[in-house]
């Protein structure tokens, strides 16, 4: 099936505050129907042979996406005082002295697309691992060897007839569906192509859709919502974007709804991340944040930290809306965000003159969004200048007390534990509240070619640590020659299904070209959420039109949340009960629900500390 859908754009003009207490001109507003949408024959059906695939990853183009970007000007420097500079107490200087954990699987990538940088993205799903890069192949891989299932030479190729293939591919697994989303742009026409499998095998059948955005959609960074998928791109003008997802995932006519907005920056090149649900999504109707951040070297009064907006759809009118709270400022500790206007930061090893592109300027994809008992976080990371020799990692995370309130610093630090660079890194926490940063590593000192390594930190750990030992996922060879500066846009970490095993795709140098690697690990149980969840001996079943939830064996009294989410990770109920004699008992009125698996947290208030099981509901 394949059909022609006109485009319908309407303006809506409206106003909305700002971060500065001003407001802003009046935005722009659009409804975007898919001009296309179609259902592909399986992907099975596309795939290549070993011997062509091979065949394609022998030569380098530069993507020409980088013209889009403006670098930022800059008025101040670190010269100008102690306040442009990184605050040496956030500056972890030495490795964490915890074992090193190697990598659970870990084994080589694509670099088919032949385009430079390759901008790796890819997600595990219940049994396969997906990957893509730029311009721009796809591939199926067995998550447990890592054994090709098969490849495809052209994401475009599920569309009839074919797109063209131009990159800045994302690829997202919604657990909440059971599904896969594949995405990329079109430079000609400025367009967005989206594919959402059919079922949780990815090597099956995708609804296709083609949309047309306002302006070229460059760097496009997507997230799940409860209500939608979240975009945001490099459009020239500051855009927020949501796609119907309830619609893309029965292969529906979905629209999309955009908005303009300011960062209130001072450059092109500030992209807005979006925040990505992992662990259960946000109840229906939260508005969903999008993070970026803000330095004083920029002027204007700006101040080093982040800043974020919500943003809130509403499909129900004929025409939907899209609208933004006020700008908020998140202060962090003073940072150094400079970087060289031609984007020539990155030292390689001593016999390389070439530096390379350090990503400056945006949060590196994902804002991972997480749901907790009693209050939500969100991490990030960004580059920041430690020398004039030297680029590294900022992260925070950051915490929202439910339902609604503000985001609030909780901890932050600069992971620069030697003369290295470190950059284009990706964050996540994982179910037990311990975080994994993964990224790019080289350097002169010692002469290090770009490989790719990772860290950790468990939930229970000081703050601002990153308390492992950095494990070297792969080694890097030669130094990159062949394609300018660039290097990777961006990297991505994600959670399996499991909850607790980290996913990393990047960028490193094999032979002086570019290559990608995909790894995952797992951080060890902290020992005091260990011994909450050993003794946590629950019973939860239906009895009638009840749901009964007894847990035995508590290591403590006192007060617990129990919540009650559908299968999609929606809450529908919850509790605050209080355990006595080390026990739970309390029931949900189940009559009238829909026949179907629900889940059932129980956790600590404000805490990370949490069990959740599946039941099913007859």
């Amino acid at each position: 099936m394949n059909k022609k859908i006109t485009i319908f754009i309407t303006l809506v003009i409206s106003s909305f505050q700002i971060g500065f207490g001003q407001q802003a001109s009046t935005p722009e507003t659009g409804v975007i129907y898919p001009e296309y949408m179609g259902v592909s024959r399986p992907l099975s059906d596309f795939f290549v042979n070993e011997e062509d695939e091979l065949n394609a990853q022998t030569v380098f183009k530069e993507s020409k996406d980088k013209e889009h970007r403006t670098p930022q000007t800059f008025q101040f420097t670190a010269e100008d005082g102690p306040e442009y500079r990184n605050d040496e107490s956030t500056i972890q200087k030495e490795q964490g002295n915890r074992s090193v954990f190697a990598p659970l699987t870990n084994w080589a990538g694509q670099t088919g697309g032949g385009s430079c940088p390759p901008d790796p993205s890819g997600a595990a799903g219940p049994n396969h691992y997906v990957q893509a890069v730029n311009a721009t192949p796809f591939k199926v891989f067995n998550k447990t060897s890592g054994a090709t299932v098969g490849t495809i030479r052209q994401i475009g190729s599920l569309w009839s007839p074919a797109t063209s293939n131009d990159g800045d591919p994302i690829i997202l697994y919604d657990k909440y569906a059971d599904r896969w989303f594949v995405s990329q742009f079109g430079t000609t026409g400025n367009k967005i192509y989206i594919a959402i499998s059919q079922t949780n095998d990815p090597t099956g059948s995708y609804f296709t859709y083609t949309y047309t955005s306002p302006q070229f959609p460059d760097y496009l960074k997507f997230s799940i919502w409860a209500d939608g998928y979240y975009m945001t791109a490099n459009t020239g003008t500051d855009r927020v974007f949501v796609f119907e997802r309830d619609k893309m995932i029965l292969g529906q006519t979905a629209r999309s709804v955009y908005t303009s907005f300011t960062t209130g920056n001072v450059s092109g090149f500030f992209l807005p991340m979006p925040a990505d649900a992992d662990g259960v999504l946000p109840p229906v109707g939260t508005p969903c944040p999008f993070f970026w951040y803000t330095e004083n070297s920029w002027g204007g009064g700006n101040v080093d930290g982040i800043k974020y907006i919500n943003a809130t759809v509403n499909w129900v009118p004929t025409t939907p809306t899209l609208t933004f709270s006020a700008t908020t400022t998140v202060p962090t500790a003073a940072f150094d965000g400079t970087y060289n206007s031609s984007w020539n930061d990155i030292r390689q090893s001593t016999s390389s003159s070439t530096l390379l592109d350090g990503i400056g300027g945006v949060i590196w994809y994902r804002a991972q969004w997480r749901q907790w008992t009693g209050y939500n976080t969100v991490v990030l990371c960004w580059g920041v200048k430690i020398s004039s020799t030297q680029r590294s990692i900022k992260w925070v995370e950051l915490r929202q007390t439910q339902p609604s309130g503000a985001w609030t610093l909780y901890q932050e630090g600069i992971y620069a534990p030697d003369a290295l660079n470190r950059w284009v890194g990706s964050i996540a926490m994982d179910d037990n509240g311990s975080i994994g940063l993964a990224y790019a590593c080289a350097g002169p000192t010692p002469a290090t070619s770009v490989g790719m390594r990772y860290t950790g930190r468990l939930a229970t750990d000081p703050l601002g640590q990153m308390t492992f030992a950095e494990t070297v996922a792969f080694a890097g060879s030669g130094n990159m020659s062949n394609c300018g500066n660039r290097f990777g846009d961006y990297s991505q970490t994600s959670l399996d299904p499991n909850g607790t095993t980290f996913w990393h795709t990047g960028e490193y140098v094999l032979n002086g070209a570019p290559a990608t690697r995909i790894y995952s690990f797992n951080l060890p149980l902290p020992t005091e959420l260990k011994e909450v969840k050993n003794e946590l001996n629950y019973k939860v079943y239906q009895n009638g039109n009840a749901l009964l939830v007894n847990a035995d064996h508590l290591a403590e009294n006192g007060q617990f949340v129990v919540d009650l989410f559908d299968v999609q990770g929606r809450k529908i109920d919850g509790q605050v009960v209080t355990a006595n004699d080390n026990k739970i008992r309390t029931s949900f009125d189940v009559n009238n629900f829909a026949k179907g698996i629900y889940m059932v947290r129980i956790g600590k208030a404000n805490t990370s500390f949490q069990k959740v099981v599946k039941v099913p509901i007859n």
